[in-house]
């Protein structure tokens, strides 16, 4: 259980991030907008979101010392990435409130215990089978059936860490692929299409969703992202349901993602969610230019006890990922009517790194 954190925070309050790359850049941007001010913690000197914050503790997640001087500058703990070790966030729990809870990072950071809590609340994944060993993979094969997704059950994202068990893959082949480490064996789904929604949840329980978007990725990393989804109103308020039950069953603070996808069901579709993300969200940057308030101000205002804003989309919005040398394609995007350029201000380029986004926006039809 984290610290009981204050009623409100002020907007002289200091919030602690945990992490130090663009989402926390940008959470710290919507922080400043409301007068508040921010502290990051972060291993790597060359984190992007030293540059915009009060103060930065440049340390490991492990270096108590160093936890025990960050927990007594801040008001109030969050983290913007799902990899900060577990025990990190016990740690400073005991000492400051941290938000989202810290059994919540510990559930979203194992895929198996991820699933099991989904399908624990009646709603639908992709068939899986645990996979401790190499030797389990043959059997678990035979439930699920081929193809099949092996991966890793922690540290797995953008595609790291998961490899495809297609007809004539050797098992063995793919075990080794992911570094022999306990996994999860998933049934592969032939999704119509991929969409997520990004959902905010304050303290008194009240709930926000942002319009469903859907999601385009190029070799497993995010390239595109469209708001309004290309879905029926029925699937789009069912979407929404699905991500504010599982808000609900962790007693979540702050902004979530649900990813999900889209597959056909008979005559209909069915909703089968894939990931849950506990904090902002690749998918939900177009909030920041074309709704009436941002993912990353929700998650500010949620974690700080403020009321929640009703997000209005503004028109037909498209954010597109600039990965890696991508990056030099900026300043075409700047002479575009009705666009946002997001320069994240990191110092190396190399392949499939996201360096920034272009959010278009169109009037509704």
């Amino acid at each position: 259980m984290s610290a009981t954190p204050p009623a409100t925070l002020g907007p002289d309050a200091t919030i602690g991030i945990l992490g130090g790359g663009q989402l926390g850049r940008m959470l710290a941007l919507a922080a400043a907008r409301l007068g508040l001010k921010c502290h990051v913690l972060c291993p790597d000197p060359l984190s992007s979101a030293f540059d915009v914050v009060r103060r930065v503790t440049e340390a490991d997640y492990s270096d108590h010392a160093a936890l025990d001087r960050f927990a007594a500058d801040v008001d109030v703990i969050t983290y913007e990435f799902e990899n900060v070790p577990a025990e990190t966030a016990l740690f400073l729990a005991a000492r400051k409130p941290v938000l989202p809870d810290p059994g919540v990072l510990a559930t979203t950071q194992d895929r198996l215990a991820e699933k099991a809590f989904v399908t624990g609340l009646d709603i639908g994944t992709a068939g899986f089978v645990a996979i401790a060993a190499s030797g389990d993979l043959a059997a678990a094969l035979d439930v699920v059936g081929r193809p099949a997704v092996l991966k890793t059950r922690r540290f797995g994202y953008d595609g790291k860490g998961q490899v495809t068990i297609r007809d004539g893959v050797d098992p063995l082949a793919a075990w080794n692929a992911i570094g022999g480490q306990p996994a999860i064996l998933e049934a592969f789904v032939p999704f119509e299409r991929e969409i997520s929604v990004i959902a905010a949840r304050e303290r008194g329980g009240a709930v926000a969703c942002f319009d469903v978007t859907e999601n385009e990725h190029r070799d497993h990393i995010l390239k595109t992202s469209r708001a309004p989804a290309a879905i029926s109103p029925a699937i789009a308020d069912e979407a929404e349901r699905i991500a504010t039950r599982i808000a609900d069953a962790f007693d979540y603070v702050g902004v979530l993602a649900v990813e999900m996808f889209v597959a056909k069901d008979g005559a209909g579709h069915a909703l089968l969610v894939n990931e849950i993300a506990p904090r902002v969200h690749n998918s939900g940057h177009w909030t920041i230019d074309a709704a009436s308030v941002s993912q990353f101000e929700q998650h500010i205002r949620a974690i700080a006890g403020w009321p929640l804003a009703r997000p209005i989309r503004r028109g037909r919005v498209t954010m597109t990922n600039l990965l890696g040398a991508e990056i030099e394609t900026y300043r075409a995007a700047l002479d575009e009517p009705g666009t946002a350029v997001h320069l994240y201000g990191k110092a190396g380029v190399r392949e499939g790194r996201k360096m920034g986004h272009v959010t278009r926006v169109l009037p509704e039809r």
